[in-house]
């Protein structure tokens, strides 16, 4: 019997902007380069409006090839006062030229390089449980002291 998945698509559902503060190069340690980066603030627009609060961080990891992975976990909340977690997981990667312009602040086109994330939602509010059973991806562009991305409900 041959099953016959149906094509996933993906569904614009939301625009984030996280605020970044100054990284923190912990540098080589047993799990590898690990950068910190605090999340000081942003916002969510779109199918779901929030404010991102200070308090969380990105805990990257440099790998050898140069390549860095990107584990982002921070909190926000709606204007009703109810609390999302996000946990987003990717990577970005490019020439090091262009991995060092961004490490720099530098201003890089998002075509010269490749960030791409996952994300995954925790709340209490029942009115936002469905952000919990569905599979988000993001396209990311990183800016100096900030992160945008689109975030994608895969349907």
């Amino acid at each position: 019997m041959t099953v016959q998945p149906t094509v996933p698509a993906l569904e614009a559902a939301f625009d984030v902007v996280v605020a970044l503060g100054e990284l923190a190069d912990h540098g080589d340690t047993r799990a590898g380069h690990r950068r910190v980066i605090p999340i000081v603030g942003g916002a969510i627009d779109g199918g779901l409006q929030a404010e991102i609060l200070p308090g969380g961080a990105d805990w990257q990891v440099v790998r050898p090839d140069g390549a860095i992975e990107i584990d982002g976990r921070y909190t926000a909340r709606t204007p009703e006062g109810e609390y999302v977690y996000l946990q987003v997981s990717g990577v970005r990667t490019a020439d090091p030229g262009i991995l060092d312009a961004l490490l720099r602040g530098e201003p890089v086109p998002p075509e010269d390089y490749y960030f791409r994330t996952a994300i995954r939602f925790e709340t209490a509010s029942p009115r936002l449980k469905h952000l919990e059973h569905a599979l988000y991806v993001a396209s990311c562009v990183r800016d100096a002291n900030a992160v945008r991305y689109r975030t994608y409900r895969v349907t």
